[in-house]
């Protein structure tokens, strides 16, 4: 059906995204396609992993085939996709943008993400101005996002001469968080303030600061600024990225066949009560 499709018409791009159910990158999408839609272009969008349940995502052979099959113009992948090797075999000729993601080499692709070696500095800043000395970290788990922002964390902290080794390993699940946090609040020297890779983790982060019972005395910091920093039970500070500016960027290199390489967009911080000053 799809090959019987691809003349139809060649104004539509592809768009590739790793997790739909992820609402960072749902935000990065909706805005590439209102960009796409003012271009004249149609955008496409499929999932790229099969959901298995497990924490090693699978590419989704038959749907990435399929778009293959219809021959878009242009294809923005969103997110960590797995087997990028694959897709850039099976999309051809078309041009590719990448967005959110940390892709490793891939000859001819313009990435666009959130600079989050700035990011991370805003969280470590902002944490020094309120008082806190013994930051940590949980993160450096989950690919080259996770491992980036980590390593940025390290480098924040040593600029104020702090200690950057109080890191503890953790994926972009609370569960992991929870572990990581619990780790790092049972040291002989604990932190005063925990900085986490995303938002989820710091959820983790804050369930375990309450059963230890340093509620309101152990700041906690997110990534990605979601729907859930924000809600009132949660008040997390955070760090936007700007995943509207992400999507709409992507966009517009892939109709401007414009090929910068590698596109940073500047983030903010957003505060809120999670991060607590330094009594």
């Amino acid at each position: 059906m799809a090959r019987s499709l691809n003349g139809a018409r060649d104004d539509f791009v592809g768009i590739l995204v790793a997790d739909s159910r992820n609402p960072v990158l749902a935000e990065v999408v909706d805005a590439a396609r209102v960009s796409l839609a003012a271009g004249g272009r149609l955008g496409l969008m499929t999932s790229a992993v099969l959901p298995n349940g497990s924490s090693r995502p699978r590419l989704d052979l038959d749907a990435v085939a399929m778009l293959g099959d219809l021959q878009p113009s242009g294809l923005i992948v969103v997110g960590s996709v797995p087997t990028m090797d694959r897709v850039v075999q099976v999309m051809g000729a078309a041009r590719i943008v990448i967005a959110s993601a940390r892709p490793g080499r891939l000859a001819g692709a313009a990435t666009v993400r959130g600079d989050d070696e700035v990011g991370i500095r805003l969280v470590v800043d902002h944490l020094v101005d309120i008082g806190h000395r013994r930051i940590g970290h949980v993160g450096g788990a989950g690919g080259r996002v996770a491992t980036g922002r980590a390593e940025a964390f390290r480098a924040a902290v040593r600029e104020h001469g702090f200690d950057g080794a109080l890191v503890a390993e953790s994926d972009f699940s609370e569960a992991a968080g929870y572990r990581a946090a619990l780790e790092l609040l049972d040291r002989d020297e604990p932190p005063t303030a925990i900085t986490a890779l995303n938002d989820l983790a710091a959820i983790g982060v804050t369930a375990a600061v309450r059963q230890r019972g340093l509620t309101g005395s152990v700041a906690v910091t997110g990534y990605d600024n979601t729907y859930l920093a924000a809600l009132g039970a949660v008040d997390l500070t955070s760090v936007d990225p700007d995943n509207a500016a992400i999507g709409r960027r992507a966009a517009e290199l892939l109709l401007s066949e414009e090929n910068p390489g590698e596109v940073l967009i500047a983030p903010t911080l957003r505060v809120r009560s999670s991060s607590v000053p330094r009594g």
